[in-house]
């Protein structure tokens, strides 16, 4: 008949016209399986049926939609395109949603497929207490000569009326997004030859609520990351520049937490012949970054580093190596932790130079089950001894987690606003086991000793201490090198460290890593991951402990325990279960739970999702959402939300996504 086997169930009459069209009288359209005597589970009948191959249409007079045999509704004239058919204008399923603050809404989006490489979907949306919310999407493949990619452009807008946001936002914020309210979001990835590659994330939004008040962003959001970035990378040579804004999406979010880095420039180059046996690199870094309140720097660092491995006839591994570093920084509006003062301008210059070595001794064992390797492992760095960086702006090397990832590194800051200074050892212990059937576990521990010099990640001179600034906006100075007091690092014996890592088998995974306070062996910190795949169940649990460190921000120690389990009920049906809970807090942060079921021909998925996040001061609300949704194959789909669970339809309700 022309038509797919699955999909012409029955008709009273069919008729072939010019090869490539059937008409079908009395039929149906489905492309569910049922069984004889038993109507499908949904089906489109009509009085006259025309599937036009060519065109790959299939069109519907004196349409009626059934579910189960039953009729639902009826439709004069219908068209969609047929089994074949990946894409085509026309209109996309509706949506419906209600909300106590956005009221009643709909959404009927259309797609307008306007050739093989474009396309774009409009999607207003209408809202019975805000309005119409208009949103877009664009999107674009290119291939122009050796330039290949896509990008996509995202919008959104309403014309906002203050007086319709909940009642317990204050007057004064009403007023300030009473008017135009959008965004726009890009996000593109090019390739420019074999080794360059460019690419864009940026969204621009009136305010900083706006994606989250209208469920286009995830309520914890809490920074807003803009970047536009080129990379090149070849067998040698590497190459980044990346151009960021930051913004801060949180009421207490001061001016200073609004930056822009213009660029940040990284170089590294691999010399390709050994020099006296060893491995020569050279790595460069340039930053410029800016603030319309705050310290403005900019920076130039360089540094060359040399390595050669070398292993002794009883299986001693020594490896010496060297480095040296030198840069300078400019800034304006900085502070001086000695006066206490603001500087408002300035230029700091370092230099250091490091050498030493680290040495290893692995002892193996084989067995009937695997292979055990013991690796005691010991490393000793002498760099300058004394070497300022009191006053200088710390951007890029706050945010050091002191674990055994980091043991034995040379320099164990995260970027080039601080470097290591003094002479420390790094000692360790790794046990390998390595099973015949493929498990694997390792263990790690191990802890560091500043020798000599000064220690950069202790105050030498001034004691933290907290002041407020013209604002009144309070301040918070942990020491002369503007780095926390409370990183495990700044005594001469530092915290112990654990890590432990686990697969005894391909379905099992767990990694644990541990920090111990060095004096009384309390634990300063933990994260621990763990995910198990067993047969159609899949489980993952993450638990973090963080003590208290109020260079951070953290003025209480927190714990928080996220988990998630997916299990495949049968061949259609599958359920799945999200927590994120605050341990310290007693606080349920967020719950999400599933249930979906999906054949050859319909999708039927239940959503229930509650946050518990407020803020009295912005216009984000606790929220608790119900999410039917059914997608029928080769139609398109329908779906319902609301966050009534427990209540009536209408109340404290939400948007569709």
């Amino acid at each position: 008949s022309g038509l797919d086997e699955k999909a012409a169930d029955a008709a009273c009459k069919a008729v072939r016209k010019d090869g490539n069209v059937s008409e079908f009288e009395q039929g149906r359209f489905t492309p569910c399986k049922s069984d004889p005597g038993k109507p499908p589970l949904w089906c489109i009948s009509a009085q006259r049926i025309v599937h036009d191959q060519q065109a790959a249409t299939i069109t519907y007079q004196d349409a009626q939609f059934e579910l189960f045999g039953v009729p639902v509704f009826y439709l004069p004239y219908f068209q969609h395109g047929d089994p074949s058919v990946k894409r085509r204008s026309g209109f996309l399923a509706p949506e419906f949603h209600s909300s106590s603050y956005l009221g009643f809404g709909t959404t009927l989006p259309y797609y307008f497929a306007l050739s093989p490489y474009y396309d774009f979907t409009f999607a207003p949306e209408y809202l019975s207490k805000q309005g119409v919310l208009y949103k877009g999407e664009w999107r674009h493949r290119v291939a122009f000569g050796d330039v290949t990619g896509s990008y996509n452009v995202k919008v959104a807008g309403i014309e906002q009326d203050g007086s319709n946001l909940p009642g317990d936002i204050p007057q004064d914020r009403r007023d300030r997004l009473d008017g135009w309210r959008g965004s726009v979001q890009t996000t593109g990835q090019f390739s420019l030859a074999s080794w360059w590659k460019f690419g864009w994330d940026v969204t621009l939004e009136s305010d900083d609520t706006f994606r989250r008040f209208y469920k286009l962003d995830n309520i914890l959001q809490t920074d807003r990351v803009n970047t536009v970035w080129l990379q090149g990378l070849s067998e040698r040579n590497y190459f980044a520049m990346q151009l960021y804004q930051f913004g801060g999406l949180l009421v207490e979010d001061s001016p200073a937490s609004e930056s822009r880095v213009h660029p940040v420039i990284d170089w590294q180059y691999i010399f390709d012949k050994p020099v006296l046996g060893g491995e020569l690199s050279f790595n460069a870094n340039a930053q410029s970054i800016s603030r319309s309140d705050g310290t403005d720097s900019n920076r130039l660092a360089a540094d060359a580093r040399w390595r050669r491995k070398m292993i002794d006839g009883i299986g001693q591994t020594w490896t010496p190596f060297a480095y040296a570093r030198a840069d300078v920084t400019q800034f304006t509006n900085g502070f001086d932790p000695d006066s206490g003062l603001s500087v408002p301008e300035d230029t700091a210059t370092r230099a250091v130079g490091a050498a030493g070595f680290t040495y290893a001794y692995p002892f193996v064992a084989h067995s009937n089950v695997g292979t055990h390797v013991i690796e005691p492992v010991g490393q000793v760095i002498a760099r300058t001894a004394n070497v300022s960086q009191r006053g200088i702006p710390d951007e890029d090397a706050k945010s050091l987690v002191w674990d055994d990832s980091l043991l034995f590194d040379v320099d164990k800051f995260s970027g080039w606003d601080r470097v290591e200074t003094g002479t420390r050892a790094n000692v360790g212990l790794q046990y390998t086991f390595q099973a015949n059937n493929g498990g694997y576990a390792r263990v790690v521990a191990g802890q560091s000793f500043h020798l000599a010099g000064t220690n950069p990640f202790t105050d030498p001179g001034k004691a933290p201490f907290e002041t407020t600034d013209a604002n009144g906006t309070k301040l918070f100075f942990p020491d002369a090198t503007n780095f926390s007091p409370s990183s495990g690092l700044d005594t001469d014996r530092s915290d112990y460290v654990l890590g432990t890592y686990i697969a005894p088998i391909q379905n099992f995974r767990m990694v644990a890593q541990s920090r111990f306070d060095e004096q009384d062996l309390s634990l300063r910190r933990q994260n621990l991951y763990a995910n198990v795949n067993v047969g159609p169940m899949a489980l993952h649990a993450q638990y973090t402990l963080t003590r208290e460190d109020p260079a951070l921000g953290i003025l209480s120690t927190q714990q928080e325990l996220m988990s998630g389990i997916g299990l495949r009920l049968t061949d259609s049906w599958s359920a799945q279960a999200f927590t994120r809970y605050d341990i310290d807090e007693n606080l349920w942060l967020q719950e999400q739970f599933q249930l979906k079921y999906s054949d050859e021909c319909f999708v039927l998925t239940a959503s229930y999702i509650e946050t518990h996040i407020t803020n009295p001061t912005l216009d984000i609300k606790p929220d608790r959402t119900v999410m039917l949704r059914f997608e029928l194959k080769h139609l398109g789909q329908y779906s319902y939300k609301t966050d009534a669970l427990g209540h009536l339809f209408g109340d404290n309700q939400s948007p569709t996504k």
